[in-house]
């Protein structure tokens, strides 16, 4: 009688597996991403727009953004409360000669949809990328998104706008060095989205075929050996630069260090007191001080804007700078990530301010400097810092969200930040898996307590109704118009 039963429980659950697996490989051959004829057409003549406006680039910057992966806010100079291992010498030359943020976000605490937020100024949902994702033949994009049944996107959608294209169609030679995670075929690769040149990796250093390609070609092929990642990216940058002559210019400066597995030079290895880590941060701040001695040289130092920052927090190693939580959640420690913009001609040295502020800031901040409007038919979630980067100044009614994946878990402004009632990971190290442990909603205040270890909801229970409402109305405006279009 058992023996029957238990071969009945088999045969159901193998044809539930085998039915399972059919019908989600139906789905990953069916699935196709499509974009958005309308907004492309927006798109097309939002940009020739900016053509025909004619930007005075004799006074614009060069433009530099250098961003990290996986670098947690407490591994360098500009976001550690005090000295630490790692000696990164021209990074905090630039913090000590240009502005810090204390409280800016990256904005998701995972590297697609932080990279896609970064690049076209809106929350990853908004800008249709709000997973991680992968090789599009891998079997992780295969079991992750197609097993599940999911229509997510598995790259950036055409119809959005990046802060590159943006500069191309101003006049700027613009170029990307680096990670690009944010798809790996037509029309959402880096010469497709606004850039002239590329040199990098479609993907994180962990992913294979881990090759680098130069423009659309393969230039090295899988697998790359990864002691030489950070020497190869540095030599490109610098070729970009001197390929731009006297134009005005955009480098995208995107590393794949720190992010795991960690490799340097082997004359690099031991050199650091913050080990392996620290070896590769400080081999990637050599290459920096190498850009800076060029700017220095062609006498356009004065006149860049260099922007330094992270994907997310910290993963596996690294310092999230006391902050609860690290990358992967969206405790501060897993958003909160430094920053520092370094312009001589238009921003003070020696500046820290704690307005808070996050990626998405980027390209309203790069369309206040030129003085070039924002397109009308989407809506843009971030705003310009450069109020922030030249005065200081926090906005009083500023609102910042947090959001994995396509669910909101928290909102604060500068002082409180709310969270609603979530799971909160938990396990053992002899746990192979982790689970949610349910809790009510929290506030925290961040001025008495930055590691948000204490519920202060009661004490405040006015600023706790003020924020679940903020909470409430943002959860309602996405799902109203997810996707942030607006009618023309």
């Amino acid at each position: 009688m058992i023996g029957q039963l238990l071969k009945s429980f088999v045969t159901v659950a193998l044809t539930l597996l085998i039915a399972v697996i059919g019908w989600g490989a139906y789905h990953y051959f069916s699935f196709e991403q499509r974009d958005d004829e309308t907004r492309l057409k927006g798109k097309r003549d939002y940009l020739e727009h900016i053509e025909t406006l004619g930007a005075n680039l004799n006074d614009a910057p060069d433009i530099i953004f250098i961003l990290y992966d996986d670098m947690g806010y407490g591994d360098i100079g500009a976001g550690a409360t005090r000295p630490g291992p790692i000696a990164t010498p021209h990074l905090d030359a630039l913090a000590e000669n240009g502005m810090v943020l204390s409280d800016f976000h990256s904005p998701a605490p995972t590297c697609t949809p932080s990279r896609a937020g970064y690049l076209t100024g809106r929350l990853p949902p908004r800008a249709g990328l709000p997973h991680v994702i992968f090789p599009s033949d891998s079997r992780k994009a295969f079991f992750l998104h197609t097993m599940t049944g999911s229509d997510s996107n598995i790259r950036l959608p055409a119809e959005e706008i990046t802060l590159a294209e943006v500069l191309q169609a101003a006049g700027y030679h613009t170029g990307m060095v680096g990670k690009w995670h944010l798809g790996d075929h037509s029309p959402s690769l880096p010469n497709d989205f606004g850039f002239d040149y590329y040199y990098g990796a479609l993907y994180s250093n962990d992913m294979a075929p881990f090759e680098l390609y130069r423009n659309r070609k393969i230039d090295v092929p899988a697998p790359v050996d990864q002691r030489y990642l950070s020497e190869r990216y540095i030599d490109a940058a610098l070729g970009f630069l001197e390929q731009a002559g006297a134009q005005r210019f955009f480098l995208y400066f995107a590393h794949n260090f720190p992010h795991d597995p960690l490799s340097a030079r082997n004359e690099r290895l031991g050199s650091s007191d913050g080990g392996l880590y620290g070896d590769v941060l400080e081999e990637i701040d050599e290459g920096i001080g190498a850009l800076i001695a060029a700017l220095r040289q062609s006498g356009r130092l004065d006149n860049t804007l260099i922007i330094v920052s992270s994907d997310n927090g910290p993963w596996y190693q690294g310092n999230a700078g006391g902050q609860r939580g690290r990358k992967g959640n969206t405790f501060e420690g897993g958003m909160r990530v430094p920053f520092i913009a370094h312009w001589p001609a238009a921003i003070d040295g020696g500046e820290h301010s704690t307005a808070m502020a996050m990626g998405t800031d980027l390209l309203p901040t790069v369309l206040e400097i030129l003085a070039l409007p924002a397109p009308n038919d989407r809506v843009l979630d971030g705003r310009s810092m450069l109020p922030v980067l030249q005065q200081g100044t926090a906005a009083p009614d500023r609102y910042l969200h947090y959001y994995d994946g396509e669910t909101l878990f928290a909102v604060r402004d500068q002082r409180f930040k709310y969270r609603a009632a979530a799971g909160v990971h938990y396990a053992t190290d002899q746990m192979p898996v982790a689970f949610a442990v349910s809790q009510k909603e929290w506030l925290f205040d961040l001025q008495a307590d930055p590691g948000e270890s204490y519920d202060v909801s009661a004490r405040y229970p006015e600023k706790l109704e003020k924020l679940r409402q903020e909470f409430q109305r943002k959860q309602a405006e996405m799902a109203a118009n997810k996707r942030g279009w607006v009618s023309r």
